[in-house]
């Protein structure tokens, strides 16, 4: 009975991705793992997995989504073999589940596989392969590898133009990521400059209130924020927020993420009390629409205490750093990137504590981790080295200060090259 009550919930479950889609297929997150537990997971086919993965996913739950995704890629292997392009595709879910996960290694690995694999069965120009890329080359973003990423989005867009034309929604899309490469290269008139052609083509083709459209107003806000053009990257916010409003409804993630900038963009400004005021709406709006436990919504913890680090309030920053830490371990992993990111954040508020001895231990800790999991040359891992180099200087350790700052240096010198 369950695995008919299973399969009906499935068959019911889109491919889009609408507001109405995305808050379906929310609500369907109980009902499946109700009915999940009593049916014996051999006997559901992959179709079903399938989307059973998506649900999972899309909320944030990716250690079953996990689970699911490899059962289909091992299913699809057995039934239509390694290559076939279904089978490449099941893969590729997998690695972006991995990538959710910070599990850029394992992701990397399987994400070469894929776009190898379709470029010798689909061609180097097909549609799947170029998205194998570009899922490849976001992998490389979030190691920080940000040449890397470059050269592989150069690639995919200019070849999205031969092939769609100028003007295709996907081609404009990897045009956006290459964008993002460029912000956070500080790249800022490259990014500026290609984000503005996004938007304007967006609207053209989209609609100017279409998601993708505002979307893109908000990248070029964040790009404006960025620069320090406070007021530039206000207006645009207002706009794509009451926008977003109409379009998508108020408790939309997109609709909150824009939110979420706007209140960053008052933070800058000095503007606390607004700044506190709004991020206190989306943190109760996120954990309505997505839980408590939501990735999403632990990130707008993790803002609401970096306000109160900013505004002195350090009892109060702790506080919520420590809440953070602790539920993204248990959510994300130990070492997750957002994990290590709330450890490196919790050791800034002891340093500014004075309480040197606990900052220093977590710092150590989060340097090692960050090594193994992003990599030597990572910016995060970078920015934290660059912490313990002053707590060793306020300490009077200046050998060892000076030591670890020429290694950052010189990391800093090669990620450059």
């Amino acid at each position: 009975m369950q695995k008919c009550v299973l399969s009906i919930i499935c068959l019911s479950i889109s491919w889009t991705f609408t507001n109405e889609d995305y808050k379906y297929r929310r609500t369907l997150l109980q009902h499946i793992s109700n009915s999940r537990t009593s049916v014996d997971p051999e006997e559901i086919d992959s179709f079903i997995l399938t989307r059973m993965g998506l649900v999972y996913d899309e909320q944030g739950h990716w250690t079953e989504a996990e689970v699911l995704r490899v059962a289909v890629m091992e299913n699809m292997k057995q039934v239509l073999g390694d290559e076939h392009p279904d089978t490449l595709t099941t893969m590729g879910n997998l690695a972006s589940t991995y990538r959710s996960q910070g599990r850029l290694t394992e992701a990397e690995v399987l994400e070469v596989v894929v776009m190898e694999r379709k470029k010798q069965v689909l061609g180097d120009e097909h549609p799947d392969t170029l998205t194998s890329m570009a899922n490849l080359a976001n992998t490389y973003w979030n190691q920080g590898r940000w040449t890397e990423a470059e050269v592989l989005q150069v690639a995919v867009m200019k070849k999205k133009k031969q092939v769609l034309g100028d003007e295709h929604p996907d081609t404009l899309m990897s045009m956006a990521n290459l964008a993002s490469t460029y912000w956070n290269q500080g790249r800022w008139t490259e990014a500026e400059a290609l984000e503005v052609v996004v938007m304007e083509k967006r609207k053209q083709v989209l609609g100017d209130e279409h998601p993708d459209t505002l979307i893109s107003m908000s990248n070029l806000a964040s790009i404006y924020r960025g620069q320090g053009h406070w007021t530039e990257a206000e207006v645009l916010e207002v706009v794509v927020i009451e926008k977003m409003k109409r379009v998508l409804g108020d408790n939309h993630p997109d609709t909150l993420t824009v939110m979420q900038n706007l209140a960053a963009t008052y933070r800058r400004q000095g503007r606390w009390t607004e700044a506190e005021a709004l991020q206190v709406v989306v943190m109760e709006k996120i954990k309505q629409v997505l839980g408590d436990d939501h990735p999403h919504t632990l990130t707008n913890k993790a803002n609401l205490a970096s306000m109160y680090w900013n505004q002195g309030r350090l009892t109060e920053a702790e506080a919520l750093q420590v809440v953070v830490m602790e539920k993204r371990k248990q959510v994300l992993g130990d070492e997750h990137p957002d994990a290590l990111k709330s450890m490196a954040n919790l050791a800034y508020t002891y340093w500014d504590q004075g309480r040197l001895t606990e900052a220093e231990a977590l710092d150590v800790a989060v340097m090692e981790k960050m090594k193994r999991v992003l990599g030597d040359n990572h910016p995060d891992t970078l920015t934290v080295m660059q912490n313990l180099v002053a707590m060793y200087r306020k300490q009077g350790r200046l050998t060892e200060a000076e030591v670890l700052e020429v290694e950052v240096r010189e990391k800093r010198k090669q990620a450059l090259i």
